[in-house]
């Protein structure tokens, strides 16, 4: 079984090899095990049940929020050569039928549905009479309340191990903490089942925060330096959106806006645009989110501050998909701050209102951290990490650096002498020696870290802290009021047998130095692949990545394949492209080679 899938992988997906995670919940799934499994965006989710899909004798049933994106993934296997559809409203009835009659004759490999649809009594019963072999979950974190995209609907889904005991069900997201993982494997009634939680780590995307001034400004510098590249711009409002589109079109930028209150078809005819390379920019609200499958997005600009690290990094995720260098900038005024607070005291459900401020307190302090910003992300989804990832603003222009293991202690023991059970604030005024009615209630008055710290301001321990939860030694536990939790890694800081650099707390963020990493192919080749892979792809009506990823082409660049069999090496190249677009990149390879005077020469 295994040379069958290491035979389809290279055949209808171009790959030579597995990433981490893949073939372990593949066995799973083929073994007839439910699974769990979380991979970053761009990490390989899809492949985990497209490749089983071509060996199973029935049917994958793959459950997705969005058309858009059925529709993308389905034109995407399409282009492979895999038997795939979907079902949803945007059919007609004679259409669904046709699809029915290939289900009846197991011509169909995949089948998307959205959870509204696959819940219909009549449409169980038509999948119970035909058979289905595996039921793939995406974008679970939407039926677990504390996901960041909680959906009602998908709540219902745990349905499907009671009409169907028998068939192995995979639960996939890309964005989950503990808390949201355990309840997603207890809504779906996961038993005995396989759990991959992957790294959250995108390497390839450098993370940077600059602070508001001229924010327009600021905007337009940056897109300029893009060269035309894909990029997304996130606004928080309607209104933003609709004005900030329209500035960057007046500066030259061939862009369009993106909101929920636009009708779906200008909806997708933006969406459409931007597939296929007609549009540069798109400004948008985070409608423009799960719908995306566009594998070259190379930058993400958060133009105001998200209000959750779980929807922050799920954005910035549409970024290098392809594995290629991506940016992800977000513009932070501290102002937000407060206006975002005042924006989620207007919800009337006090539960949810208070999820929603421990989670935006979260993307707060990475906003202003002074630590490495990918190992806040990191240490927020549970994936302890020290190591500064040095490609982000904070490791390319770093802030002062103090000898901090004694204030790390004091602080550390006062989140232990107040019995891990209170938040940041509480811990504040104990080490700063408050009499507040609260810190006398609980006696802390009484402890031996009460007033350890009182030189310093509530804003400096709050940075103290902040880089303590940014460095994995401590946790913010939000199914308990985000109370600081203390984690493995701080007993070699208590014990002092681990010093501990720790950045002088400033108050504003300052912009990292523009370092570009070298790029070692030919800038000349890559223009002329990506001109005509859009040719092809408007010849076929698809999406220009759809043909090959700008990571494939690069590799092309690299390689300089001379004929069919090298043309085979590339990542991303299988048989069934090599065949419909082998002869033409081929040729422009050649061509392009016959007229330079220096071939094959690395551009930087």
């Amino acid at each position: 079984m295994h040379d069958t899938l290491l035979q389809h992988l290279k055949t209808f997906f171009g790959y030579s090899s597995y990433r981490p995670g893949q073939l372990e919940v593949m066995d799973a799934a083929l073994s007839g095990r439910d699974s769990f499994v979380l991979m970053p965006t761009g990490g390989g989710k899809s492949l985990c049940y497209q490749l089983p899909a071509l060996v199973l004798p029935q049917v994958t049933v793959v459950v997705s929020p969005l058309m858009s994106l059925m529709k993308d993934q389905v034109d995407t296997l399409k282009t492979n050569g895999i038997a795939a559809e979907f079902i949803n409203s945007s059919l007609s009835r004679e259409d669904i039928q046709a699809i029915y009659q290939k289900l009846r004759q197991r011509e169909l490999k995949l089948l998307y549905v959205a959870p509204e649809r696959l819940l219909q009594p009549q449409f169980l019963d038509r999948m119970a009479e035909l058979g289905v072999s595996l039921f793939a979950i995406d974008e679970a974190h939407c039926i677990s309340q504390w996901g960041h995209d909680f959906r009602p609907d998908y709540m219902a889904l745990a349905l499907l191990k009671e009409r169907f005991p028998q068939v192995p069900l995979m639960a996939l997201t890309a964005t989950a903490d503990a808390a949201t993982r355990h309840d997603i494997v207890q809504q779906l009634g996961l038993h005995q089942h396989h759990e991959y939680v992957g790294s959250f780590d995108r390497p390839n995307i450098r993370y940077m925060v600059q602070e508001k001034f001229r924010p327009l400004e600021q905007l337009v510098s940056y897109l300029k330096q893009q060269d035309g590249q894909s990029g997304v711009v996130y606004c928080n409002s309607r209104r933003k959106v609709d004005e900030l589109a329209s500035q960057l079109q007046e500066r030259g930028f061939v862009s369009a806006a993106y909101h929920a209150g636009m009708d779906s078809d200008s909806r997708n005819r933006v969406q459409e645009a931007f597939q296929r390379d007609d549009v540069q920019v798109i400004v948008a609200t985070v409608a423009f989110g799960m719908g995306i499958n566009k594998s070259n997005i190379r930058f993400v600009v958060h133009y105001e501050l998200s209000r959750t690290i779980e929807a922050y990094y799920q954005e910035t995720g549409r970024a290098g998909r392809d594995g290629v260098a991506a940016e992800a900038l977000m513009l932070f005024d501290p102002a937000d701050i407060g206006r975002i607070h005042h924006w989620i005291d207007q919800e009337e459900n006090e539960q949810r209102a208070r999820v929603a401020r421990q989670r935006f307190s979260a993307m707060a302090s990475f906003a202003e951290a002074q630590t490495c910003r990918r190992l806040v992300l990191l240490n927020y989804f549970g994936e302890a990490q020290q190591t500064p990832c040095g490609n982000c603003d904070i490791c390319l222009s770093p802030p002062k650096q103090f000898d901090g293991t004694e204030l790390a202690q004091k602080a550390l023991s006062c989140v232990y002498r107040v019995g891990q059970r209170f938040g940041m604030g509480h811990v504040i005024e104990v080490l700063r020696g408050s009499n507040s009615q609260k810190v006398q209630q609980y006696g802390h008055h009484q402890l031996s870290t009460w007033g350890l710290g009182q030189e310093y301001s509530h804003d400096f321990w709050l940075s103290i802290l902040r880089q303590l939860v940014h460095f994995g030694f401590l946790q913010q536990d939000i199914t308990q009021h985000a109370a600081l939790k203390l984690q493995p890694a701080a007993r070699p800081v208590l014990r002092g047998e681990q010093p501990l650099q720790l950045a002088v707390p400033r108050l504003h963020a300052t912009s990292s130095k523009d370092k570009r990493r070298p790029q070692n192919y030919d800038k000349a080749l890559f223009a002329r692949l990506k001109r005509l892979r859009k040719k092809l792809a408007e010849q076929e009506d698809i999406a220009p990545f759809m043909v090959f990823s700008d990571a494939t082409l690069i590799d092309i660049c690299q390689r300089l394949p001379d004929s069919e069999q090298s043309l085979l090496q590339v990542s991303g190249v299988g048989l069934t492209k090599l065949g419909r677009y082998g002869d033409a990149f081929l040729q422009e390879i050649s061509d392009y080679l016959a007229t330079e005077p220096a071939p094959g020469k690395l551009m930087s």
